[in-house]
């Protein structure tokens, strides 16, 4: 039946009908549409590149914020110091020792002869005894060789003297043998032995007489060489009588005592610090200045001196010609009378005016700005709580301020702290 059916020519003709294919127009539409969505993204992404990004926001409470004023600005170096005393008596050990007894401890007042405290040692006293008995034996050797000498030479005057008397006999008896051989009444040989006598004992008185003279050269020399080591033994003894006399330890000085720093039983060496005397009414300041404010500095500048219980006048009189730590050390003589509670070691704080600007442009010195540069600055607008970045041309510079050479104008308001985390914008909004 299936056959049969297959050769139905009816059903053969449906069969051919639906095998042909159909041509189907195609469409342009999604072309179009995607044409369309890509040209829009790519807009889309050119305006989002061109819209610059929101300005950083900043607390405007965490900032400082300075205005920019034009007037006279006093140029400053500012720095901290302590009170010092202007005459200082340091006492140090001359001679090791332990100490014994100590009469005052530091704060009191002291005469030059106060006694302040005691050092014992055994060794120092026998030295010295040792030293004061060599002087007596040197002196005793003095006594003893000048006793020498001087029976040397008398012994040597009166062989000399004996010689006198030989020699005038023999000159006598020469001349009168000379006168009995004129007449024939002596012989040649006796008269020439007489004339020999004569001459010999002529030449012994001169030798003797010489040696009068060397004899007492000699006792010069030698008493002048025995008393020079004398001399020498007697400055031992005095040294070290002084060494002995210092174990008793003197203030020196009127004044009040400042420190001591010992105990009892304490063994010090020579060179120890004993003890500081020092006048409290007689102070001046050392100020320690950063380097990059110490170049101006210069001798008698006017300075003021923060006591934190009084301002003090001064003036700068020694500065340090080496920097020490980064800090220079700048003297400062005081002027007019201390308030209460000035000593010592006191902390206080130095303001030296260097010079006063007239009529300048200036403001609050930035963080980290440094004189004669070129710094960029947030400048505030207006009415807004925007800050544009501003390039700014900075002059001389004081402790809080600095010059203003270009850049901003008087009124403006500029933002002093660091901003360098926001150093990518150009501009930030203040909250």
């Amino acid at each position: 039946m299936w056959r049969q059916g297959w050769h139905d020519p009816r059903y053969q003709r449906l069969a051919s009908t639906v095998d042909i294919p159909r041509e189907r127009v195609r469409s342009l539409r999604p072309v179009y549409l995607a044409g369309g969505a890509t040209i829009v993204v790519a807009l889309l992404a050119l305006g989002l590149a061109r819209v610059k990004p929101a300005a950083p926001s900043v607390e405007k409470s965490g900032v400082w914020i300075d205005t920019v004023r034009r007037g006279s600005m006093l140029r400053a170096a500012k720095g901290p110091g302590t009170l010092v005393p202007e005459h200082i008596r340091w006492i140090t050990a001359d001679t090791a020792g332990r100490v014994e007894r100590i009469h005052l401890r530091p704060g009191a007042a002291v005469k030059a002869d106060t006694v302040l405290l005691e050092l014992s040692n055994p060794d120092v006293m026998l030295q010295s005894l040792e030293a004061e008995r060599q002087v007596s034996s040197a002196e005793a050797d003095l006594l003893a060789l000048r006793s020498t000498i001087a029976n040397d030479r008398l012994r040597t005057e009166a062989s000399v003297a004996q010689l006198e008397t030989d020699a005038a006999d023999a000159r006598r008896r020469a001349e009168a043998d000379r006168k009995l051989h004129s007449r024939a009444m002596l012989s040649d040989i006796d008269t020439g032995l007489s004339s020999d006598r004569a001459k010999d004992l002529t030449e012994r008185l001169k030798l003797g007489k010489d040696q009068v003279q060397v004899l007492q050269r000699s006792l010069a020399e030698r008493t002048r060489a025995v008393s020079d080591q004398l001399e020498k033994l007697r400055a031992v003894a005095r040294f070290r009588k002084q060494l002995v006399d210092s174990m008793q330890v003197h203030a020196g000085d009127d004044g009040i005592l400042q420190d001591l720093p010992l105990e009892l039983g304490q063994w010090v060496v020579p060179g120890t610090l004993l003890a500081k005397v020092v006048q409290p009414g007689e102070l001046k300041a050392e100020l320690r200045i950063p380097e990059t404010q110490a170049k101006d500095v210069a001798l008698g500048q006017h300075v003021e001196i923060d006591t934190r219980n009084g301002i003090v006048p001064g003036h700068v009189r020694r500065v340090n010609p080496a920097a020490s730590q980064g800090t220079v050390l700048v003297e400062v003589e005081l002027e007019g009378a201390l308030p209460k509670g000035a000593r010592p070691d006191l902390t206080v704080e130095g303001t030296i005016e260097i010079e006063k600007l007239p009529d300048v442009l200036f403001v609050g010195r930035p963080a980290g700005a440094q004189p004669e540069s070129t710094v960029e600055l947030y400048r505030v607008a207006q009415g807004s709580d925007t800050a544009q970045r501003t390039r700014v041309a900075l002059g001389r510079s004081s402790v809080n301020t600095i010059e203003v050479k270009g850049g901003l104008s008087e009124g403006d308001r500029v933002v002093l702290s660091d901003m360098s985390a926001w150093d990518a914008s150009e501009t930030v909004r203040l909250r």
